[in-house]
């Protein structure tokens, strides 16, 4: 099988799922090519060890795409700045030098500027569209956010974000209304996708590398982890608030590793951190090795993301034998069974802090949820188990 690979991806969850499944087919057989803009992130988990060649095409800004672009930057989405309409014209010849290389089929992963790429307009080789998740921008909640922390956001980033929450969804989901199969991890992500594009996807769970994330048997510390880029939506500020409320003297550190850092945002909470009598020790871009002894040490995981479309992070957890505890809501909870393995709440920060006391409490009760996290991962949620998922996808993509 020759597979062609796009992605234009930041450092994160999504970028970590794709290096699983190119390591699982080249591992199978196939032949892959990854084809991506000279924006993507190459450097995080970098797909040359296991793809053929890794193709990289220069996105060059042209004051004649600044004038024609959509929108001019996207500054919610990172720091760089390109018309979108130069974006497109790169993408347009990577789909010509797809649609040229004679591939059985192509994966297609997100845009870390429109979401759903250009690059799926112009595609004519048969093809599965892996959508992590459509545009947040115009989600209340997130519009909530950054109305409540405006004097941690900026005006210049709220307008942005409000600007950002005009264009980019029509773009979006004009650019996935081309997909001929449209791939979600979660059933919670398929339902977004059904509202913001119309159209029905089909399930696919991702999965984690448990030859990376595993049990080590270390010591455990008096800390709580948390993963994910620092910003808004991850719900941090929910995290400190709730653990302010336990017993000091039974009140652990809470460590967040993180890939992105929002510095304002960093500020707040370390801000509010220390109103509430909280440690809080923030690790940007630990390497793996740091990531797993971070898991390995820690007595829980905890994590309180709004509306997360699914979340490798706690699966990455019950891997290294953690407990999880997380609040009820997104994708994330498809993979955690409530009492077996791992603790769901409501987002009410009493609740929460409740479920970490008593499990901090009750070292045989976190031992058992360990276990059975590990077990669980084990029989579904590994990288092997989803990359088996994704090919059977492929392959019947094929012959559609």
């Amino acid at each position: 099988m020759k597979v062609a690979v796009f992605h234009n991806l930041p450092s994160g969850g999504a970028k970590r799922a794709l290096h699983g499944f190119v390591k699982h087919f080249a591992q199978a057989g196939w032949v892959v090519d990854v084809f991506i803009p000279s924006t993507a992130d190459e450097g995080f988990l970098s797909l040359k060890t296991w793809a053929r060649t890794v193709r990289v095409f220069p996105v060059q800004p042209t004051l004649g795409g600044a004038f024609t672009s959509t929108i001019r930057h996207l500054p919610p989405l990172g720091s760089y700045r390109y018309p979108l309409a130069d974006l497109e014209r790169t993408q347009k010849r990577m789909a010509a030098a797809i649609d040229g290389g004679e591939y059985d089929i192509a994966l297609i992963e997100q845009d870390r500027y429109t979401m759903s790429p250009f690059l799926l307009k112009f595609l004519d080789t048969p093809h599965i569209y892996y959508c992590q998740q459509p545009c947040r921008f115009n989600e209340a909640i997130l519009r909530t956010l950054s109305q409540s922390y405006r004097g941690v956001t900026g005006l210049a980033r709220r307008l942005g974000f409000w600007y950002a929450g005009r264009k980019v969804p029509p773009i979006d989901r004009q650019n996935a209304l081309h997909a001929k199969h449209i791939l979600a991890n979660s059933h919670f992500s398929k339902e977004v996708i059904s509202r913001a594009y119309g159209v029905n996807a089909t399930v696919c769970y991702l999965g984690i590398d448990t030859e990376t994330f595993r049990p080590l048997n270390l010591p455990r510390e008096n800390y709580v982890l948390s993963v994910g880029h620092l910003g808004l939506s991850k719900g941090y500020e929910f995290l400190v608030k709730a653990l302010g409320l336990l017993e000091p003297s039974r009140r652990p550190r809470l460590v967040i590793a993180s890939n992105a850092v929002y510095w304002p945002w960093q500020r707040y909470l370390q801000r509010l951190a220390k109103e509430q009598d909280v440690r809080l020790d923030l690790r940007v871009l630990p390497s793996d090795d740091e990531l797993v002894q971070l898991h390995n040490r820690a007595r829980l995981f905890v994590y309180a993301p709004h509306l997360e479309p699914f979340g490798l992070a706690p699966l990455e957890a019950m891997a290294c034998g953690t407990p999880v505890v997380a609040v009820k809501e997104g994708g994330f909870q498809e993979a955690i069974v409530d009492g077996e393995t791992g603790v769901l709440t409501d987002r009410n920060e009493g609740v929460f802090a409740n479920a970490i006391s008593t499990l901090l409490r009750d070292g045989a009760r976190r031992a058992w949820l360990g276990e059975r996290g590990v077990e669980a991962v084990r029989e579904f949620w590994t990288a092997e188990h989803a990359g088996h998922r994704l090919r059977a996808h492929l392959r019947h993509a094929m012959t559609q």
